[in-house]
């Protein structure tokens, strides 16, 4: 195929539809493969992202320029393969997540970093590849900002706000390969599936208040809401280990309030949450960073944190992808750019 079909906006705002663009196929440069995409999340993320969500910070990354393309996780197919590039060759099936940019992976075809991409397993179904690698690797960055390994939470109580999430659900599956006995809190629907992944304790998020639960925990994650953010903080344990935050305010405070005052509320902000953790937690705002090494470690346990549904969509049903991902509807959404 010569031509490449994006899926794009013009502005921020639904009153900015998604529209297919047709442009050549893109060449790689060096260090760089092309992937036929076989199938692409659609993450929380974007949908804020398309709404205008970070646009001040990803706008200094050259990630906010339009016409965009919105999506991080992709699976498919190298078509074409840049100079210096080694351990890759056209047809082999790879799955990663490119960093933000203006030209992600809700498209049939995108140019990635060769660092940024894994050999699939064979196993695993490409719709369910494309859930992982932003998940995971964000879920791993997390885990390190709040101590989490181990050594730390092996046989210890570790909080997930958030469980029924795509990061919640994946982080679930990985404390409990750690041996952590895992307090899972999220809406009713999706408890079972933490069940499932290892969850000793089920919390339905609308019946059972945070303040009720004991201050025994060695870890507490938040993928859910920054509000509950001091309340997972004061049900720490003395000697606890840390928590990290995935919903923090610090692309909203630089939306809100431009670079220099929005870098001086998130000092207080997080400033001020410091005062409630125990002294000797530590405490992490966590946001997706790329990281070879563990991209590297995903082949070998993506089986066992494929997500328990997953809903397709056509590459011109971009829109209900889109909605299916704001409404919170069951299943992660993954486009399939093969079809049209």
């Amino acid at each position: 195929m010569s031509t490449a079909i994006l899926t794009t906006i013009n502005g921020f705002g639904d009153a900015f539809a998604l529209w297919l663009r047709p442009v050549p196929c893109p060449v790689p440069a060096s260090g760089e493969i092309v992937v036929r995409v076989e199938a692409a999340a659609v993450n929380p993320i974007d949908v804020r992202r398309r709404d205008g969500y970070g646009r001040t910070l990803f706008k200094l990354l050259g990630a906010a320029r339009m016409p965009l393309v919105l999506g991080n996780d992709f699976a498919g197919t190298v078509c074409a393969v840049g100079r210096g590039v080694t351990g890759l060759r056209e047809g082999d099936a790879v799955f990663g997540a490119k960093p933000p940019s203006n030209a992600g992976t809700h498209a049939t075809h995108v140019t990635v970093r060769a660092e940024h991409v894994c050999l699939s397993p064979p196993d695993v179904p490409a719709a369910a590849l494309a859930t992982l690698p932003y998940n995971f690797l964000t879920v791993i960055r997390a885990f390190a900002d709040a101590g989490i390994s181990r050594e730390t939470v092996k046989g210890r109580h570790v909080l997930v706000h958030g469980a029924t999430g795509g990061l919640g659900q994946v982080a679930v599956r990985l404390l409990h390969g750690l041996g952590a006995i895992v307090t899972a809190i999220g809406g009713r629907q999706g408890l079972e599936a933490c069940r499932a992944g290892g969850a000793a304790e089920l919390v339905d998020r609308h019946r059972q208040s945070l303040a009720t639960l004991p201050r025994h925990f060695a870890a507490t994650l938040n993928f859910a809401s920054w509000e509950d953010e001091a309340s997972l903080l004061r049900v720490l344990a003395h000697d606890a280990v840390g928590h990290a935050t995935t919903v923090h305010p610090l692309l909203s405070n630089f939306d809100r309030l431009g670079l220099l005052a929005g870098g001086v509320a998130t000092l207080i902000d997080k400033r001020d949450q410091r005062r409630v953790k125990p002294k000797s937690a530590r405490y992490g705002w966590t946001v997706f960073r790329p990281n070879t090494s563990a991209l590297r470690s995903l082949p070998h346990c993506a089986a066992a944190l494929t997500p328990p549904s997953v809903k397709t969509f056509a590459l011109a049903q971009a829109e209900q992808a889109y909605l299916h991902v704001k409404e919170r509807r069951l299943g992660r959404a993954v486009l399939l750019p093969g079809q049209l």
